[in-house]
């Protein structure tokens, strides 16, 4: 066999193999994007320490019954209420798993279809359900406070409508809260679209939850 037909043949293996691959990728998935599963170990509470995963503070009796108390609540969370929530949740698992939003709007986009399945997928499972979960909304650098206070307060809500609508997560285990222009993910660019987003934190497990 000449180096000429071995030549040819390699090619054609390779332009097969590119299009196989090509055809198995995901088209709807970001790169970006996480599973369910990977979703519920960033979720889950810790209750041992470990190398890979320290044990995260126990909530304090006062924090618990602050959680209990807001559970379910929506824009009626007064400044404090959310100052609190975020206080608790620096404590809390929590995932880096952005929602991203269009500008100017709290409408979810089909590109972020995908991850709110996941979503909702990880916190009907077996680990997480019961949860008490935070989704925390942000809006990028531009406009007034008062507006961006409302855009991320809003665009917690599409999160968590999605989830009760469609995943029938009881809306007393979420937790909406606007965080407007606080907490920039990408500090060095307050307009960038990263900014734009939903953060999710676990904020008492079940057995914490219905605990009387």
């Amino acid at each position: 066999m000449s180096i000429q037909t071995i030549s040819a043949k390699g090619a054609r293996i390779a332009i097969l193999v590119a299009g196989l691959t090509v055809i198995a990728a995901p088209q709807s998935v970001s790169a970006g994007d996480l599973s369910a599963q990977q979703i519920i170990d960033g979720l889950k509470v810790s209750k041992t320490r470990s190398l890979s995963a320290p044990a995260q503070p126990a909530l304090t009796p006062s924090d618990l019954d602050f959680v209990k108390s807001v559970r379910g609540k929506t824009r009626s969370l007064s400044m404090g209420d959310r100052d609190h929530l975020a206080e608790i949740a620096a404590k809390r698992p929590k995932i880096d798993l952005d929602i991203n939003f269009d500008f100017d709007s709290a409408a979810l986009t089909p590109r972020t279809e995908p991850q709110l399945h996941s979503l909702g997928k990880a916190l009907t499972s077996d680990e997480l359900a019961g949860s008490v979960i935070m989704l925390g909304g942000h809006t990028d650098g531009k406009g007034s406070d008062a507006y961006n206070h409302d855009l991320s307060e809003r665009r917690a809500e599409a999160v968590k409508r999605f989830l009760t609508e469609t995943y029938h997560i009881p809306a007393a285990n979420l937790v909406s809260a606007g965080y407007g222009k606080e907490g920039y993910k990408n500090p060095s660019d307050p307009l960038a679209s990263e900014n734009r987003r939903v953060e999710v934190v676990n904020m008492a497990a079940k057995e914490q939850a219905t605990n009387k």
